[in-house]
């Protein structure tokens, strides 16, 4: 282990927080202060990760992990305590610290019921997620899998609006039914390396090299290919998510974005891919036709939207596409896009579900026809408003175009036809992102609303995630030379 356990202090941090809150049931005003004081320690320290990269090698660590830590843990069925970090996992880990921030101060009005639970529930879901991209075991893996989805069911249950109930049922059945059957892979995985080698274990180090029959890999693969793509979402498993984010309250869905669906993508990178190279290349037509089905199929359904945050949870099924494709193509520039683009998306989308909160939070509403002439209102919402959906149509200067740049040039060698239909995905979004802005921003006022602009949080919400999208369109090499080593090992190439 490392001298100071910092992935240990990552993962369980967020849980010794929620433990607070359990004593602060009724005093709701420090249990916000508290759960944001454990946000904002778990941020400082996911950040001072960056710091590592420069330490020598770990000893035992695979090769590209800067940080890693592996303890006896069930000894019996071979199952161990290993956890590790590399860029990929840095830039998801910060992208979470940040991303749980945000949510807490999101909620920090608009909760006022049960709130020590709701910032409980906040702080678990956080550590699952960061275990989920720690984890280098697949039975630890699996449980931060699992653990990640109870808070965020609760959320939507408990918070949120509309049809929560059907809401919250319909994606647990959804993520259930993946997950099972990741866990049966997960086993048939096991028992074969056991048979192989003799050493029964759920270490990834261990069982890459597995070998499996050519049926064998198909089925094995395909199973973590459902559960992942459940999560992505990719189309048709997509349907949970609109309703989803519809009903759920305003940090839900700034998780649910941010976060959550970069767990499938995750474990599409580090776990699919690296477990099932042949049954993976065997796939690649499917994956890539499905991909590219989304971000079409997404952005054409995102115009007929009339509620705003069913445009933006619609849009993020397109954008999620784009990270499907450059993953499935697998290249090392379309890898690199696909996780800068996970990146990219959660920080603005995250921005966007929390404008299209802010603005319910005044006035009770979020149809697009109730809405127009916010400019001359609220100027700052209005500004930060337009800055985020036009990072969101990939607009050149901003974070989004960096990514999807990066997906369709490593594309293009590998599959002609598909870059060129998903470049058609670039286009939609700006046309849908464009009739947004002029409908709620700049058109002339529909209805009388009384309305003020920003306070100071909120200012502070918006203007994190904006330094963010700005820093990464305008200079994103830093990012990618962090994933640079990764990419490479993971592609087969020169680290």
């Amino acid at each position: 282990m490392n001298q100071i356990p910092i992935l240990t202090l990552l993962l369980f941090l967020p849980l010794v927080g929620a433990l607070l809150l359990l004593a602060l049931e009724r005093r709701e005003g420090m249990a916000r202060v508290v759960a944001l004081c454990i946000g904002l320690l778990e941020t400082v320290l996911a950040c001072s990760a960056w710091f590592c990269q420069c330490n020598l090698p770990v000893a035992n660590a695979p090769k590209g992990f800067f940080l890693f830590e592996d303890l006896p843990w069930i000894e019996a069925l071979g199952i161990r305590y290993t956890i590790g970090m590399d860029g990929i996992s840095l830039l998801l880990v910060i992208l979470t610290a940040l991303v749980t921030v945000i949510a807490m101060l999101t909620s920090w009005r608009s909760i006022t019921e049960r709130v020590s639970l709701h910032y409980l529930l906040l702080l678990a879901m956080e550590s699952g997620i960061m275990g989920v991209f720690l984890s280098l075991d697949l039975f630890l893996f699996y449980l931060f899998w699992e653990l990640m989805l109870i808070p965020m069911f609760f959320l939507i249950f408990i918070w949120g609006h509309g049809r929560n109930i059907y809401s919250a049922v319909k994606f647990f059945l959804y993520t259930l039914i993946g997950s099972l059957l990741m866990l049966l892979a997960i086993i048939g995985i096991y028992l074969i390396h056991g048979s192989q080698s003799g050493i029964y274990s759920f270490g990834l180090s261990a069982i890459l090299g597995t070998q499996f029959t050519s049926a064998t890999g198909l089925w094995l693969y395909a199973a973590f290919l459902l559960a992942f793509a459940v999560k992505f979402p990719i189309v048709p498993l997509h349907t949970w998510l609109p309703d989803a984010h519809t009903d759920a309250p305003t940090a839900g869905s700034v998780i649910l974005a941010g976060l959550l669906l970069k767990t499938g993508a995750y474990g599409l990178i580090r776990f699919g891919y690296p477990l099932f190279p042949e049954a993976a290349r065997t796939l690649t037509p499917l994956l890539i036709v499905l991909a590219v089905t989304g971000i079409i199929y997404a952005s054409w359904i995102a115009f007929a939207q009339k509620d705003m945050k069913r445009l933006v949870a619609y849009s993020s099924v397109g954008h999620m596409g784009f990270v499907a494709l450059g993953i499935a193509v697998w290249t090392p520039v379309a890898l690199s896009g696909a996780v800068l683009q996970m990146v990219n998306h959660g920080l603005t989308t995250t921005a966007l579900f929390a404008l299209v909160g802010m603005l319910d939070e005044r006035t009770h509403s979020r149809q697009i026809e109730d809405y127009g002439g916010l400019w001359g209102k609220v100027p700052l919402l209005s500004a930060f408003f337009v800055l985020f959906a036009m990072a969101s149509a990939g607009l050149p200067g901003l974070n989004n175009f960096v990514g999807e740049f990066l997906i369709l040039a490593g594309s293009f060698k590998v599959a002609h036809i598909a870059t060129i239909l998903a470049f058609i995905g670039v286009i939609l979004p700006l046309v849908y992102t464009v009739r947004l802005i002029q409908e709620v921003i700049f058109q002339e006022e529909r209805r009388p609303l009384t309305l003020s602009d920003l306070t100071l949080r909120e200012i502070s919400i918006l203007a994190a995630l904006a330094i963010g999208d700005l820093y990464i369109g305008l200079h994103p090499a830093p990012l990618l030379e962090i994933l640079k080593t990764p990419v490479a090992l993971l592609t087969g190439g020169s680290p």
